[in-house]
């Protein structure tokens, strides 16, 4: 086992972690790997995650937590609503497209660690939802939106746009006409949330 010259940290084990999984996927990387991978003992791994399903959870909140925290910029932007809305659905769709088609392992390996851990999935859609209510929010205050609900109003966006982000999808995202069809979606949802409300 090779030395190890810096202070182990849960950054660098999940670094070290993320490279065990796209090496060996998601059924063959084990604790063991990651401490070699390392240059020190499992224990010490352990120290920091106290199983490897805590291991696992860590990785995967980490992967999510990245295409949350770009979002996140798009969502607190002080632009016009209805285009921070359509540059935030563009960025989902460029982040998860980028992530299946750049690295195509490691992506197959977190399809499989986040059906394991349905709660930080949960967590995760949840935050993306919150973003979508906030720009939604602005645009209604900014008499751009008509939606008596922003709440359910990002919940029908989000659902609405699955075909483009939900990683069961992956292998049509590089289609031809996708862009198009990306794009007719977004008009019809900014449509829907522009209309007046009837009474």
């Amino acid at each position: 086992m090779p030395p190890t010259s810096q202070a182990l940290t849960a950054e660098r084990i999940l670094e070290a972690t993320e490279e065990v999984l796209r090496r060996h996927g998601p059924a063959k990387a084990t604790v063991v790997d990651v401490a070699r991978a390392l240059g020190v003992s499992h224990g010490s791994v352990y120290r920091h995650f106290r199983t490897k399903a805590a291991l696992r959870e860590a990785v995967t909140k980490r992967w999510l937590d990245r295409t949350c925290q770009a979002l996140a910029g798009i969502a607190a932007e002080d632009r016009d609503p209805e285009r921070r809305l359509r540059a935030w659905l563009t960025a989902l769709f460029d982040a998860k497209r980028r992530k299946a088609h750049e690295d195509p392992e490691l992506f197959a390996t977190y399809g499989v660690l986040a059906a394991e851990h349905g709660t930080v999935v949960g967590e995760h859609i949840a935050e993306l939802t919150a973003q979508l209510t906030a720009i939604i929010t602005a645009g209604g205050a900014a008499g751009v939106f008509s939606v008596p609900d922003p709440a359910a109003a990002a919940r029908a966006v989000f659902q609405g746009t699955t075909r483009f982000h939900d990683p069961c999808h992956a292998d049509q995202w590089r289609r031809p006409g996708t862009e198009e069809e990306f794009r007719a979606v977004v008009d019809l949802l900014v449509r829907g949330l522009t209309a007046p409300v009837t009474p």
